[in-house]
Order: C-alpha cells, then structure tokens, then sequence
C-alpha cells in the first residue's frame, strides 16, 4: 500500500509546506508547522453552491439588522445586544473556565421560545443532562446530539432546522472528505468552513467553543477567526469565582465589550455591578493604589491599580506587570524620571490590576504614575481620588476617549475627586465631583502633593 503523501501546515496561518522549516514562510511564525496528510481537492466540492453576479452596491436593500436576546442579560452585550441569525460566534477559553456551563445556560433559556440545538463532541449526553440537572436547567425542548462526524450533524441540522445550535467543540469534528484526524489544521479549517456556510444559507445561529494554546490563543489555523463574525474569549483567574468574556471582534457590535460573571453553583451568573470587584476592599486608604477609571466597549468601568516600589537587591531592577502591558512600564518609568523628577532605577516595581481584569488602553498611565508615586513616597492618595490619561513622552497628558462617561460614573459610585486631562475636562459641572484638570506629568504630581 502507498504511504500517504504528507505535507507540513502552519498552525498559525494555514499556510502549507512542501518539506519541515523552522520559521513558517508565509507569516514568519517559529516552531508552527505540523506534519499533516496532503488533502486532495474534491472535484464537486463546491458544486452545489449557486452562481453569483455581482450587484451596483446602491441597488442592495440594506436591512437593519433583528437581534433575539439569550436570556443572559451579559452574554447580550458582550454580543452586541443579542444573536442574529445567521451569526457565526467563536468562544474560546482555558478549560473548565465556563464556556460549556454558559452556553447551556444560554441554549436552556432560547429553548423555550426557539428551536436550538446542543451538539456535543466531547461528552455523552447523560454528562450533559447531569450537568443540566446539576444547574437546576429543565429545558424540555431543547434538542442535544452527540456527535462528531461533519455529515451527521449537518443531516441533523436540515431536519431539525434549529434557530440556534452549539457545536461543542469545533476541533473535535471530522468530515469524511478528508483523510486527517479531528483537530488537524486542514479539518478545523474545513469543518468551520462548512458550518459557516451552513449557518449563512439557513439563518442558523451557530456557536462554536473552540480549544485554546498554552499562550491563551485560539487552537488552530488563525484563519478560523476570520471565518466566523464574532470572537469571544473568557478571561479571569480560574481559581478566582469571577468570569470575563470580552468581545475580540464582533461584526454586528461594538469590539472589546466586556461581560461579568460570577460562577455559583447554579452556573454563571451575571454581575450588574461590576466596578465593584476591582475596588478596593480596604478600611483606609493604603499607598500604592489608585483607582482607574477605563473604557470597556461601551461601558465604563473602576479598576483599582495597585503598585509597589521597594528597594532592588540586584543590578537589575525587576519590572513586572499583571493584566498590564510590560513594555509600557519601563516607558512610563522613564517619563516619570525625565520630566518628574522621580528616579526608580535602583527599584523594583510591580504593577497589578485587581481583579483579574486586562488593561489595554493607555488611559490607565496617569493612574500607573499616581500609583507608583504614591508608593514610593509611602503616602496614600487622597480618599475618593479617581484618574485617568495617556502620558506621552514629552511628559503631556493627553485626553481619553468617552471622558464624560468616565466622569459621571465615577460619580455614581460616590468618587468626588478626578485628576484628568485638561482636554477632558467637562463644560458643565457634575453634581458631587470635583475635577482637577492637569496637561503635563509634574503638574499632576504637584497637584497630588497638595491634596
């Protein structure tokens, strides 16, 4: 018998090679590519799409378009306001975070008005019911299929027409056009493929819970996240009860949205008041710590920074960060020597962002410096102090986006202090909050001395 014909797959971009290299040559990607059976083009693969003609762009109806919500008021907005049909979402997550427990909370809840459908490649059906009765979900009309072959779920899916579906998860189903294993490059990419035409001709609602990497990343090609319309990936410490799903990408909604959960023993739940987790839970006021106002989507939310500076007991000092960017640190260090005039070269600084959560933005940078500093001089920041701003490297604070909404929810958790930029400041007073507006580093360092 002839051995198969294999060919190495770059995991990173789908990209194929003829023999092994280190550095894949299509993204230049190191140590990606895997060994993969040759796949052979079938001759009537796409033979039963329809032709296409193009159309002048002013002669489409634009619709808008209709959202059903899934009954988790979080899940919701970090989808944009709930799922379209047709919609093609990705989740991904470390395993036993919660992606499975969500989605059959979610699946529970739209089985009571729509027709869904849970398709479970990696467990039986009595695990799911257990796991339902577990979480107190009776769903009596939700459908579940255990299976992993391409064309039975398919088959299931035109005679069940289901408004949602659930495929659980993406990298444990096959099609039998191709020879590789379930979870291969050339099968994931393929299987997704089929679906998401599947999802698009039909109107079907499909989620797919997809494996992660060891680095948080999504398993297989990176092209499946181009597929799909929306990217979700839960967050958090999983020794932690919390739970975040933030929106990677979304097609029909806002990117970067952020949902809440706390995981009980009823399933996740959603947090109404999330602020409240990245807070300080402290009787008094403690150095090291200040409270960042930053921008989630469309929701503003509080984050306690917290940092410490302490005496380096080697030549190189250590800069660590926790849910903020390291490179950005050492940035911010150097402003706050050159045009500050506070020196950290013979410290150690460490940075966290309580709760968990991953700050992005550059508007937590004055609240860093606030925080730093704060340390460093072993003088807590005044009570009810809120800040935030982009520092350059000239030493300018520069504005954040959505500065107002920053504002007024400070002040509706009871804050009734903001430093901010200049740029920012409001034209009408809001009601219990005094705003201080800076424009450069060592006005703002002045002006936290004299509080």
């Amino acid at each position: 018998m002839a051995k198969a014909k294999t060919v190495y797959t770059c995991t990173e971009c789908g990209g194929i090679n003829a023999k092994w290299q280190g550095q894949c040559p299509n993204c230049q990607a190191w140590n990606m590519l895997v060994e993969t059976v040759a796949e052979t083009a079938s001759a009537n693969r796409f033979a039963g799409l329809a032709k296409a003609a193009p159309k002048k762009l002013n002669q489409i109806e634009a619709q808008e378009t209709p959202r059903f919500p899934t009954g988790i008021g979080e899940f919701d907005r970090v989808l944009g306001g709930g799922l379209v049909n047709g919609a093609v979402i990705l989740i991904g997550g470390d395993p036993g975070i919660g992606k499975s427990t969500l989605l059959l909370q979610a699946l529970a809840s739209l089985s009571e008005t729509r027709k869904t459908l849970y398709v479970s490649g990696e467990e039986s059906g009595a695990q799911i019911a257990m796991r339902a009765r577990r979480l107190g979900l009776e769903a009596p009309d939700m459908n579940l299929l255990a299976e992993i072959q391409l064309e039975k779920i398919q088959a299931a899916m035109d005679a069940e027409q289901p408004d949602v579906a659930v495929i659980d998860s993406i990298q444990t189903i096959y099609s039998d056009a191709l020879s590789s294993a379930p979870g291969s490059v050339a099968q994931v990419r393929e299987c997704a493929a089929q679906l998401t035409r599947l999802a698009k001709s039909r109107g079907i609602a499909i989620i797919f819970i997809g494996h992660v990497t060891k680095d948080g990343t999504l398993a297989g090609p990176r092209v499946l996240e181009h597929i799909v319309d929306t990217v979700l990936y839960f967050e958090g410490d999983s020794h932690s009860s919390f739970r975040l799903v933030r929106a990677i990408k979304n097609r029909f909604g806002a990117v970067n949205e952020l949902g809440v959960f706390a995981m009980t023993e009823k399933g996740l739940k959603g947090v109404a008041n999330p602020s409240a987790l990245f807070l300080s839970q402290h009787e008094q006021t403690v150095p090291g710590s200040c409270i960042l106002v930053t921008q989630e989507g469309t929701r503003p939310l509080l984050v306690e920074i917290q940092a410490l500076v302490d005496s380096a007991h080697n030549p190189n000092p250590r800069r660590l960060a926790v849910g903020l960017e390291q490179n950005r640190l050492a940035l911010l260090l150097a402003v706050l020597h050159r045009h500050a005039g506070i020196a950290c070269f013979d410290q150690d600084v460490f940075l966290n962002a309580v709760g968990g959560v991953k700050i992005a933005e550059p508007a937590a940078d004055l609240a860093i410096l606030l925080a730093i500093y704060s340390s460093m001089r072993n003088k807590p920041l005044p009570r009810g102090l809120v800040a935030f701003g982009e520092v350059g490297l000239a030493g300018e604070i520069r504005p954040s986006p959505r500065g107002q909404e920053r504002l007024k929810e400070a002040a509706k958790l009871g804050f009734s202090m903001a430093l901010i930029p200049a740029a920012n400041k409001p034209k009408q007073k809001i009601d219990g909050l005094g705003v201080i507006a800076v424009e450069r580093i060592e006005q703002a360092i002045e002006r936290v001395k004299g509080l």
